[in-house]
């Protein structure tokens, strides 16, 4: 007789549900979170059919630890999964979640998500390491401006060089001295760090043939292009490139329904940190890029029909699926 498995995660401890293909329960029991752990729970109940388990902050690395161990894991969806565990259940609860994607599991009615590699996980690191200290450092400067101004002095606007003397002026005024020196330090800090993620992230652009083709295109660097290959980790996972506009959620949102039937702004689905990079790589090529290519024609012609801003987004889109074909076919860009 079959069994299907589902894991409800959590950081210390994992529930995990098992049914036979009847939809009957096996077992019902918490184990450690850890690869190791579940599959010794699984094994004791003879090999199993499939297993599922949510997308998650520890689905990657459970994941693929099972399948290392040999345990066939699928990991699906977890907006639709809550949704078919809205319905199966009054009361969630992890042993109901765990019945539930036992349930899925045995059924089929799931939407399998991508487990990126480790690698695409490492790069991803950094640019999320990149990005929160260079918030850290905006809201440091947001800081300082707000000191000056308790004290009547403006620094004005800038983060360079010119700013910092500014700012150092500002350390002669009596009962502010003392302050902005200790936040000037901690922000030299912060550039220093962010100087450090940038190089790393030449280091990862120049081992990558990936990231060669992609800065290919103009207006499309280093942070932009080892973004984009880490989310899409395998080019062959899209069966169109088109599909790469709608995983980054750049197509506009549509409702159908009988007679109704409206479009309306992007989705915003996916990664949020590569639909903002390709927002702004689309945003370089329309107002710095002073080449003239057909990629940036075109979206000059939507500027002027329909504004900048939709333009920006559609140009974007347009990169995402430009971007896919050229890691699929390996090939470079052609203006």
């Amino acid at each position: 007789m079959k069994h299907y498995a589902g894991l409800d995660l959590s950081m210390e401890s994992t529930q995990v549900c098992i049914v036979d293909d009847n939809g009957r329960k096996v077992v019902s029991e918490k184990v450690e979170s850890s690869p190791e752990a579940i599959a010794m729970m699984l094994e004791r109940y003879g090999p199993i059919e499939r297993a599922v388990i949510e997308t998650g902050r520890m689905s990657p690395a459970i994941c693929l630890g099972l399948r290392e161990l040999g345990v066939p894991v699928v990991c699906i969806d977890a907006r639709q999964a809550h949704q078919s565990l809205k319905a199966m259940k009054a009361n969630q609860t992890d042993p109901h979640d765990a019945a539930g994607l036992a349930q899925l599991a045995r059924t089929g009615f799931y939407k399998e998500v991508h487990v990126k590699s480790p690698a695409a996980h490492g790069v991803r690191s950094v640019i999320t390491a990149r990005s929160h200290l260079v918030e850290a450092r905006v809201r440091l400067d947001n800081t300082i401006r707000g000191l000056c101004a308790t004290f009547g002095y403006r620094p004005g606007a800038g983060q360079g060089k010119a700013f910092l003397e500014r700012i150092m002026q500002a350390a002669h005024i009596p009962g502010l001295g003392d302050a902005i020196a200790s936040l000037l330090s901690v922000r030299a800090e912060l550039v220093e760090q962010i100087k450090e993620m940038d190089r790393r992230l030449r280091v990862i652009a120049s081992q990558s043939q990936a990231c060669e083709i992609l800065m290919t295109i103009p207006g499309v660097g280093v942070q932009t292009s080892a973004a984009f290959a880490a989310a899409v980790d395998e080019a062959g996972r899209f069966r169109q490139s088109r599909n790469a506009g709608a995983y980054f959620g750049l197509v506009p949102r549509r409702h159908q329904s009988g007679e109704l039937d409206w479009t309306g702004r992007i989705t915003k689905q996916g990664d949020g940190t590569v639909r903002k990079l390709l927002y702004e790589a689309a945003n370089s090529i329309l107002t710095r890029s002073r080449e003239t290519f057909a990629l940036k024609t075109w979206a000059m012609k939507i500027a002027k029909r329909r504004g900048l801003k939709k333009a920006r987004v559609a140009l974007a889109r347009r990169l995402a699926v430009i971007m896919h074909a050229m890691l699929r076919d390996g090939t470079l860009f052609q203006a």
